[in-house]
């Protein structure tokens, strides 16, 4: 069903007829990629200075989302305002970097002196456009076709299917270079240390409660003493040790509530419950949020593992985690 004006469609159904026709317009540019994309792709892998992006009206905001996420997977990336350029701008191009150009013509008035600085600067250019033959077609190292598809909506006048295809192909681009860089989640936590998301990628070191925090007691000690030293850390869990200090079982609020019918005249070995779920300390939040909803608990000691057994150095409480994931 297609999303044009002269179809009796309710709003429901013309909004989810325009998604439909976004959807197969990506489904065509995903079909149409052939050696130019590899090209592309080697291109940036192989820069020696940083990718700088650049576009007009609604390619130039596309453009500048593409260079974010360039910059947040690892690549050194810029976005450069095309009008901005030709008064200025083009003194932060040079040799060593990579460009990618994007016009939906190929022939915006302000593409010419780009081009051409680009060229003289020897700086390789991939071309993003809906047309071949253009000055742009033509300039690209690399030069990526968008799939002849009509912008969807009334009087298919607004850019919206060349836009989503420029925006999914930058994607492509970015998320395969990732790949090719061997960028790791860990990498990706580093360049964002903010918010919900950086809180989620950094190590389990950064939010665990260590040192004096730590609540541990040995297998052989008594429950009495276990539940002083639970109680005065105030984690809702303590680890169980053997002499070695290895840790081999924790005891949580739970374990007390099922057990207290038992009374508390038995060791801490007696009450725990052993080989218990661990993190490292260079795991990441994220990687414990997954152990916490997989195994419905709240909290998990980080272990440093030496071969002979694992070390307690701290407790990650879910509490301290971010619930977003």
């Amino acid at each position: 069903m297609s999303a044009d004006r002269s179809s009796p469609l309710s709003v429901l159904e013309f909004g989810r007829a325009i998604l439909h026709d976004e959807a197969r317009s990506l489904d065509a540019l995903a079909d149409d990629l052939g050696a130019p994309f590899e090209e592309a792709v080697r291109l940036i892998c192989e820069c020696k200075g940083k990718l700088i992006v650049s576009g007009l009206g609604k390619s130039g905001h596309v453009g500048r989302k593409i260079a974010a996420t360039f910059a947040s997977t690892g690549t050194t990336a810029v976005f450069l305002h095309l009008a901005e350029a030709i008064h200025g701008d083009l003194g932060m191009a040079a040799d060593g970097d990579v460009a990618i150009l994007i016009s939906q013509s190929g022939e915006t008035t302000e593409l010419e002196p780009v081009i051409d600085h680009f060229q003289h600067a020897n700086i390789p250019i991939i071309a993003i456009t809906g047309h071949s033959g253009t000055m742009l077609a033509e300039a690209g190292r690399a030069t990526l076709l968008l799939p002849h598809w009509a912008e969807v909506g009334p009087e298919s006048v607004a850019p919206t299917t060349s836009t989503t295809m420029t925006l999914a192909l930058g994607d492509a681009l970015a998320m395969t270079v990732m790949r090719q860089k061997g960028v790791t989640r860990t990498d990706f936590g580093r360049l964002h240390p903010g918010g919900a998301l950086g809180t989620r990628l950094r190590p389990a070191r950064r939010l665990m409660h260590g040192g004096k925090s730590l609540p541990l007691t040995r297998e052989n000690g008594s429950m009495h003493d276990a539940i002083v030293e639970m109680t005065a850390k105030r984690l809702g869990v303590i680890g169980v040790t053997d002499d070695a200090g290895y840790l081999v079982g924790v005891i949580t609020d739970g374990d007390l509530r099922r057990n207290m019918e038992r009374g508390l005249d038995h060791t801490a070995g007696e009450f725990m419950t052993r080989d218990p779920k661990t993190i490292g300390p260079d795991d990441l939040i994220d990687d414990a949020l997954a152990l916490f909803d997989e195994y419905k608990i709240t909290a998990l000691f980080v272990v440093k593992d030496d071969g002979l057994g694992k070390k307690p150095v701290g407790v990650l409480h879910i509490h301290d985690c971010p619930t977003a994931r």
